[in-house]
């Protein structure tokens, strides 16, 4: 295990910086995730940290010991990427001992080292196959062993499950963070899916456009959201302009056209500052629909769209002039296009933002 951390990174092609001033440090043995969408700087991180690229100022430190001139093949890391990068022409145990031959092992230790990485990933005896003769999980399977072979310091994973199905992204996102926790190895994941990131991360990394906009555990980042971005990226929400009337030693008290006045704790609010106006940011999960007649406190809204998902439904209602998103479970008939609703939100589970993030 090693520890990693990234100091003042910038990375620049030109006029265009790709990567700003970014401070973060992967912990010993952590699965840290790089999130946000294509083109936010996530993979030129990556590639610096595996010395596929230089930043153009700050340093790289693996377990203390600064790497920016050091080459790839002396830096122990293990990379798996998007398309696998397998060779068709070697047998999967051929694949897998790639990396042993520049090491100085010895081919029986090296069968050993096969065997013993195939089992981690669960797939015994398949050595003598070729790529082409398995499934996709499987030779995603098989770059996962070639990378761990080695036993690296780091393990760099670049988007490895994109290219997958969306049931089977879904089960090896479960089986990838298992075997991360067995070999206890530090993880540099890659990826522009929320769902991810959330599921398997002990910390994300949330940025855009070349920033780091947020540090933090998943809940932190997904309860907390440190700006607009945040919010909007990483899950579903509504974002109300509000005007700060009051504040006291529990939270602060947000008044919303939509929603009168809610009392935001203080967990929640710490992002707004010291400002006079922001945002009350409501997860489409948190704002619950009933029917029947109007009831004290709740809001009426109109159900303008429904996207039926099965056990869910998202909702689109109308409050006023104002458009939001309610994700709730179907309870018998969901709610249909047209219908009167009662919006109904729990002050404790919405946050705080500064307007516009400023």
């Amino acid at each position: 295990m090693a520890r990693v951390e990234l100091i003042n990174i910038q990375k620049s092609f030109g006029a265009v910086i790709a990567v700003k001033e970014a401070n973060v440090v992967f912990e010993e043995g952590s699965f840290t995730t790089l999130l946000g969408p294509s083109g936010c700087g996530k993979t030129t991180i990556l590639r610096m940290v595996s010395g596929l690229g230089n930043p153009t100022s700050g340093d790289i430190m693996i377990d203390g010991r600064r790497v920016n001139e050091v080459p790839i093949h002396k830096r122990n890391l293990g990379l798996v990427f998007q398309n696998y990068a397998l060779f068709p022409h070697r047998t999967i145990g051929e694949n897998i001992a790639f990396g042993l031959k520049y090491r100085g092992i010895s081919k029986s230790n090296a069968q050993e080292k096969v065997r013993t990485a195939l089992d981690i990933v669960r797939l015994q005896g398949v050595e003598d196959r070729y790529p082409q003769q398995l499934s996709g999980g499987q030779q995603q399977r098989i770059a996962l062993a070639r990378a761990i072979v080695i036993e690296p310091d780091v393990l760099l994973l670049d988007e490895p499950l994109s290219a997958l199905d969306a049931n089977l992204r879904e089960d090896m996102r479960v089986e990838l963070k298992a075997i991360q926790d067995r070999i206890g190895v530090t993880t540099i994941f890659v990826t522009h899916d929320q769902s991810e990131a959330l599921a398997m991360s002990d910390k994300i990394v949330v940025m855009s456009a070349g920033v780091v906009e947020q540090i933090g555990a998943p809940d932190e980042v997904y309860n907390t959201p440190a700006s607009e971005f945040v919010a909007t990226f990483l899950g579903a929400s509504n974002l109300l302009a509000a005007t700060v009337v009051g504040r006291d030693d529990k939270g602060v008290v947000l008044e919303t056209a939509e929603f009168g006045k809610t009392h935001v704790p203080t967990e929640r609010a710490a992002m707004l500052g010291d400002a006079k106006s922001g945002q009350l940011m409501i997860r489409a999960e948190k704002l619950q629909l009933t029917g029947g007649s109007a009831m004290a406190g709740t809001t009426q809204a109109v159900v303008e769209a429904v996207d039926y998902q099965g056990q869910l439904a998202r909702y689109f209602v109308r409050v006023g002039d104002t458009q939001l998103q309610a994700i709730n479970m179907i309870s018998g008939r969901p709610f249909q296009a047209g219908d009167t609703v009662n919006l109904q939100i729990a002050p404790q589970e919405c946050s705080a933002l500064r307007l516009n993030g400023n």
